[in-house]
């Protein structure tokens, strides 16, 4: 999803794997076995770099970010440190949330786009992540697409289309 709405708009994608694999790829993360508690942390950092190098981005770039956000604690601070970054550079911010039934996202974990980007396959694991926390509530101002039902040309289009509303929305303009 993410690398059609890039396509489509020419942002910057910003999606988790960007971070994630500058440490989960010299651990040799192949989607099948767990990342240790300390590999995470090493991809926090890396995190925390590539959202001040989007701070000091040009006005005219724009960015996508992707995240699993949960109820735990790092899940209200990502999006409070996305809000952050988009008020620095007065840009506007246009949360989605993405749901998918778990059948669904269980058929997607053999897709070979998966295995290239070293995103999990397990079924198992899976499940487990989705029974550790809760998924963070979309805020008021999110648009909330159920993927499931979509291809992701038509939602990344879904998306285009509300951020355009948005946009309209907090021009001074109008």
């Amino acid at each position: 999803m993410g690398l059609v709405l890039a396509e489509l708009t020419g942002a910057v994608l910003l999606d988790n794997h960007l971070f994630n694999d500058a440490v989960f790829r010299p651990y040799g993360a192949d989607g099948l076995r767990p990342i240790p508690d300390e590999i995470h942390a090493l991809a926090a950092q890396v995190r925390k770099l590539g959202l001040e190098a989007a701070c000091l981005a040009p006005p005219d770039v724009s960015h996508i970010f992707t995240s699993y956000l949960t109820t735990r604690p790092s899940g209200p601070a990502a999006i409070q440190a996305r809000r952050d970054l988009v008020a620095v550079r007065s840009a506007i911010y246009v949360p989605v949330w993405l749901e998918c039934n778990l059948s669904e996202l269980e058929r997607r974990m053999t897709l070979p786009e998966r295995l290239e980007r070293a995103k999990m396959r397990d079924v198992a694991m899976l499940r487990a992540t989705l029974s550790s926390a809760d998924l963070l509530p979309p805020p008021p101002d999110a648009l909330v697409l159920y993927t499931s039902a979509f291809q992701p040309a038509e939602s990344a289009r879904q998306i285009v289309e509300f951020a355009h509303r948005q946009a309209q929305a907090d021009s001074p303009l109008t």
